[in-house]
């Protein structure tokens, strides 16, 4: 067992889960495929995990494959569900968070984040849907002012760049999720997790932990193409599935909250030191590459409201950084 599954362990006594069938979609993506792991370790509910690459799948979730509890849906998000299975608890993490995504596919990403949103609502309301989670993100906040990001905050985000179609789409899609809530009684609660980290990230993944850790695993040293002066709020993704699974069952409808750590803000370069440490490397600087780089310089927010439900995390960012690498080198 790596530490990945010793820390699934511990989490998992923590929360109530939820019972019945439940949905994840984006199963085999970072945040998706840990809240599978976790259901999976516990005996309470049906998990159909609904992803795009059969393969992938298979690879990523072996260890219940044939399991009778565990139902691998092969399908884009966008199109209409064709099964007739009734899904108490529906979690909609599907979502290409991929910065290069942004740069090649908006359109897409804008259909996916929309469509695919509207798709589930409609099948859920006339399925005995319980409640759904819809995981956004914190990128609806944009451009702040350098204050701390409470639920009400709302900052600039140039609607006219392309890769104004994650955060843009991200909120329009909330809005949606609200207008569901009031016209037909829909029980929805939002997520808004901070910057989330953690082992078994795709190889499509291009966001810098991502590449930071590839280059340690690949016995590297970490290369950044900017200085890294972004400040923002990171969270290990046990603590983050705790967390969404704590509002699924005790968040309020048609509310939106916050999900981080506010014990692990730090900069992009201070991760990058952190994660050379870990793996007995150099940070160098490879600043003649702009990149694809977010405006936005700080990114921290409040989880007061989060809290006020019971929340607590259970790692620090050294120890969410270490056991990634550990689970990944296994």
């Amino acid at each position: 067992m790596n530490e990945y599954q010793q820390d699934l362990q511990k989490a998992i006594k923590q929360i109530t889960l939820p019972k019945g069938n439940v949905l994840i979609t984006g199963a085999t993506g970072l945040i998706g495929g840990c809240l599978t792991d976790m259901l999976m370790m516990h005996s309470s509910c049906d998990v159909y995990a609904l992803g795009r690459n059969r393969e992938r799948a298979k690879r990523r979730f072996a260890a219940y494959w044939d399991n009778p509890r565990f139902h691998f849906i092969e399908q884009d998000i966008c199109k209409p569900l064709t099964l007739d299975v009734d899904f108490h608890y529906i979690i909609h993490a599907a979502s290409n968070a991929s910065p290069n995504f942004f740069q090649k596919s908006p359109v897409e990403v804008m259909k996916s984040n929309l469509n695919g949103l509207c798709q589930l609502v409609e099948y859920g309301l006339s399925h005995h849907m319980q409640r759904m989670l819809y995981v956004s993100s914190g990128e609806v906040y944009g451009e702040g002012d350098g204050s701390v990001f409470s639920e009400k905050s709302s900052g600039y985000i140039d609607i006219l760049s392309p890769r104004a179609c994650y955060p843009s789409s991200k909120r329009a899609a909330e809005t949606l999720c609200a207008s569901y809530c009031q016209e037909y009684g829909a029980q929805i609660v939002i997520a808004r997790p901070c910057h989330t980290y953690g082992p078994y990230f795709t190889e499509s993944d291009n966001r810098v932990y991502a590449q930071f850790i590839r280059n340690i695993l690949n016995d590297e040293d970490i290369v950044m193409k900017s200085r890294g002066e972004q400040f923002r709020s990171w969270l290990y993704v046990v603590d983050c599935a705790v967390a969404m699974l704590l509002l699924l069952t005790k968040g309020n409808s048609g509310e939106a909250y916050n999900v981080a750590n506010e014990e692990s803000n730090i900069t992009i370069r201070q991760l990058a030191e952190e994660i050379a440490k870990i793996g007995n490397k150099k940070v160098v600087f490879d600043l003649a590459e702009n990149g694809n780089t977010t405006p936005i310089t700080k990114a921290v927010f409040s989880t007061e409201k989060l809290n006020q439900l019971g929340w607590k995390p259970l790692f620090s960012i050294e120890e969410g950084l270490a056991h990634t690498i550990q689970s990944m080198r296994l």
